[in-house]
């Protein structure tokens, strides 16, 4: 039911790993890197200093965290589809998969950070052109997740042709696909159509509003809504003096910040709404912060 995004930037395997370890020792039930190559704080296309901090790559380090779990469930949130042709990203993830023996989420989202694509030489299509390439990626992804034979596709942006795509995983046990997004027209119809678990950043009240779109796309192609997961992606962090919780909400009383009863009423508020998995991103990635997540949120669930 918890989950964690693990900070990419400013760290070493050293504090990784220690942050991982309280993880598979605790209430925890999975972690996630993210998939950017420069600290991802910008939405514009303005060089930064930042952009020198080390920043370790996320499917690599999502490989690492593999060979050193046993419980934990394991993605990325979310793999930007731009970044790397789909068929690449599919058997990445079935061989991360096989050392994780079936622990693996392939998280993909449409992609957004700019000044990234332009860094390192990527084009950065319209969002349009981007939707168009996740749905079209989600489909070929699943052809070859799925189809015993060899694949063939022609899309308008990939082609595969008498692709063999084996080992498919590392159980028998399809890898779950999750979209990020809250795109009501196009990424929650590719959710719909290709995907397993959705993952969104957004209030119980969007929530609700968000799955209510998903079962009338699911309701278009025959699908029963309830076979989607739904996660959300929130701060989730103990902070007992209120007036600084509120600050640090601004606004967003939803966000999970503040005393732990608070935390724990909020977690209840998603809970109403259908959310089985919360991953946050904490800051600073110290073990002890999540240890005392663990001991004083997580508990209330047992």
């Amino acid at each position: 039911m918890f989950g964690a995004q693990l900070v990419n930037e400013n760290a070493d395997w050293d504090e990784i790993s220690a942050v991982v370890e309280v993880l598979e020792a605790g209430r925890w039930t999975s972690v996630y890197a993210y998939d950017h190559f420069i600290p991802p704080w910008s939405h514009t296309n303005e060089v930064n200093d930042f952009e020198l901090f080390d920043t370790l790559e996320g499917w690599s380090l999502l490989a690492a965290v593999a060979a050193v779990t046993k419980k934990l469930e394991l993605g990325i949130l979310v793999s930007g589809n731009t970044y790397r042709n789909p068929a690449l990203v599919a058997k990445m993830a079935a061989t991360i998969d096989v050392v994780a023996k079936g622990r693996v989420i392939l998280g993909l989202g449409a992609g957004w950070n700019i000044r990234e694509h332009e860094a390192y030489g990527w084009n950065f299509p319209s969002m349009r052109e981007r939707s168009d390439r996740l749905e079209e990626a989600c489909e070929l992804i699943s052809l070859l997740f799925n189809q015993e034979e060899r694949v063939d596709f022609s899309g308008k942006y990939y082609t595969l042709k008498q692709a063999a795509f084996a080992p498919k995983s590392g159980s028998n046990a399809k890898i779950p696909i999750m979209i990020g997004g809250t795109g009501e027209k196009r990424t929650l119809k590719t959710l719909a159509m290709y995907g397993d678990i959705m993952n969104v950043i957004a209030s119980p009240e969007r929530i609700r509003h968000l799955s209510q779109v998903l079962a009338k796309h699911c309701d278009a192609i025959g699908r029963d809504a309830a076979e989607i997961k739904r996660t959300v992606h929130v701060p989730i962090s103990i902070v007992h003096d209120e007036a600084k919780a509120r600050k640090l909400r601004d606004g967003k009383d939803w966000s999970m910040i503040g005393p732990p009863q608070f935390v724990i009423d909020r977690i209840g508020d998603f809970l109403e709404v259908g959310i089985t998995e919360f991953i946050p991103q904490i800051k600073p990635q110290r073990p002890e912060l999540y240890q005392e997540l663990d001991e004083e949120i997580f508990s209330a669930f047992d």
